[in-house]
């Protein structure tokens, strides 16, 4: 008797078992033919085109934001001065200083520049 309870019982998944159904159960047939060779070949380039955009977008934003958040780069700048000129008696003091020329020689081109 007990042997025939489990022999009913078992019985459903048996026939669950050996049903046409589970033979076709990982069989993809048209479907996956027509995704890879008819209409869906489309997805192979562009799944990975725009997860390349959204990548580069979000490293783009990423960079925007700390530079926003961390301030200019440099700093306050002063406005821009162009060197002063310098003119020959500056020159001429300059040498005297280094003591490349003496007194006498320096007062003679001196008086030779008019000054």
């Amino acid at each position: 008797m007990a042997m025939a309870a489990a022999v009913l019982i078992m019985r459903p998944p048996w026939s669950w078992a050996q049903t046409p159904a589970e033979a076709d159960k990982y069989d993809w047939g048209q479907h996956m033919s027509q995704m890879m060779w008819g209409g869906g070949w489309y997805g192979m380039i562009l799944g990975p085109l725009f997860m390349i955009l959204a990548l580069a977008a979000v490293i783009v934003v990423a960079v925007l934001l700390v530079r926003w958040l961390s301030g200019p780069l440099y700093g306050p700048q002063p406005p821009y001065q162009p060197p002063a000129a310098r003119t020959p008696l500056d020159i001429l003091k300059e040498r005297f200083a280094r003591g490349e020329i003496d007194k006498e020689e320096f007062e003679e081109r001196r008086r030779v520049l008019g000054e």
